[in-house]
């Protein structure tokens, strides 16, 4: 249950059903209102200016009130949220131990989140950088994202992006070809896991990372979803790397996004013959993005110099502040070779949920990577 109780984690489930990601007005009234007020004015007919807090004054609040209660019919039973549950997904809010702080960054910061995996959101998130481009990419943009995502997840760096096609699937395969963590922000639901080309995808990425999405779990993207989706791939990362964009692309907003929140932006240069870079040059040239071409130009924008440990690659948490769970499942991780999830359960005296658990969360941190025998330490992390 975390820091939230269970009333106000059902409040924003249902406000996940009712309203758009990215709303403005629920934005504005949940800076005033609780969440639990907020259903509880909906499911009334009263006008919402004489069931809120007198200095809850929303403007178009209304219309917006409208909007949710034509949606009321589409709200599952307490069952059904339990079916997602039980089918290995998750909610997490504001103030729980997972939720990553930085997206309270947003204007309109997500109500709720549900995710799909292993690891911990807000653990995964320490450390991470976003890799967004184009979805027609050329062979010259998959192979340098999928350089530059390996080359991250290598130095214990999480890789964000989009779960599209072109160089946002290069960022999650590059990455998952290391043993690093990737982190899946959708448009659509989870259940729902658009493309659906990238089934697979999605599943590998849960296994050692984290799908993430503001949508109800069978909800189908909009096309404005995209864009408004962007704005949680920036908040997430601390940078963001365009690899290859044409001068229309949706993944110029992701920088846009990252600059109104100061976060470091940064462009891959290509071909000045190639339209599906024209992007990424205007960002250098117009916006002051800075020019990288490999994971070290990378880390030089995100990790300042005193940050020796981030530059290095050390774990993100150390292993002395690890809670005791998760030290003795760090504690038979081997450093070569590997070892399986069942046998790490067995030998850390913990049941396999809680071993995979650890795992997500300590791979997100930096102490360990995947590899064909199972899990072995990073090399260089703290053996604790």
């Amino acid at each position: 249950m975390g820091a939230v109780a269970a009333p106000e984690r059902l409040a924003r489930a249902v406000l996940s059903f009712l309203t758009e990601p990215g709303d403005p007005a629920l934005g504005a009234l949940l800076r005033c209102c609780g969440p639990e007020e907020i259903v509880a004015a909906v499911s009334s007919d009263s006008d919402p200016n004489s069931v809120l807090p007198a200095d809850c004054a929303v403007p178009g609040v209304s219309r917006a009130f409208q909007r949710w209660r034509a949606r009321l019919g589409q709200v599952p039973s307490p069952a059904r949220l339990s079916a997602w549950e039980r089918g290995g997904l998750r909610l997490v809010c504001p103030g729980e131990p997972e939720w990553p702080t930085q997206l309270d960054d947003l204007d309109s910061s997500p109500a709720v989140l549900w995710l799909r995996g292993t690891t911990d959101l807000r653990y995964a998130c320490l450390r991470s950088v976003s890799l967004v481009g184009a979805r027609a990419a050329t062979a010259y943009g998959s192979h340098v994202c999928t350089e530059l995502a390996a080359g991250l997840a290598d130095r214990g760096y999480t890789v964000i992006s989009g779960g599209a096609y072109g160089i946002d699937a290069c960022a999650h395969r590059g990455a998952l070809a290391v043993g690093g963590s990737t982190v899946g922000v959708l448009a659509s639901g989870l259940t729902f896991g658009y493309p659906k080309g990238h089934y697979e995808l999605f599943g590998a990425i849960a296994e050692t990372g984290v799908m993430v999405s503001e949508c109800p779990p069978d909800q189908a993207p909009t096309r404005p979803g995209f864009l408004i989706r962007n704005r949680v791939i920036a908040a997430l990362s601390r940078g963001t790397v365009v690899v290859e964009a044409a001068l229309r692309s949706g993944a110029l907003s992701t920088a846009r996004h990252a600059r109104e929140l100061n976060r470091p932006v940064m462009a891959v240069p290509g071909p000045v013959t190639s339209d599906q870079s024209a992007g990424c040059h205007q960002l250098i040239r117009e916006w002051g993005a800075t020019c990288v071409t490999s994971a070290r130009d990378v880390l030089e924008m995100i990790a300042p110099l005193g940050e020796e440990g981030a530059r290095s690659g050390e774990p993100a948490v150390p292993a002395d502040d690890l809670d005791p769970v998760t030290a003795a499942v760090l504690g038979v991780v081997p450093l070569r070779g590997g070892r399986g999830p069942a046998t790490v359960a067995t030998l850390a005296g913990v049941d396999l949920d809680t071993a995979l658990r650890c795992l997500g969360l300590l791979a997100a941190a930096g102490h360990v990577v995947r590899c064909d025998q199972g899990w072995r330490r990073r090399r260089g992390a703290d053996p604790a």
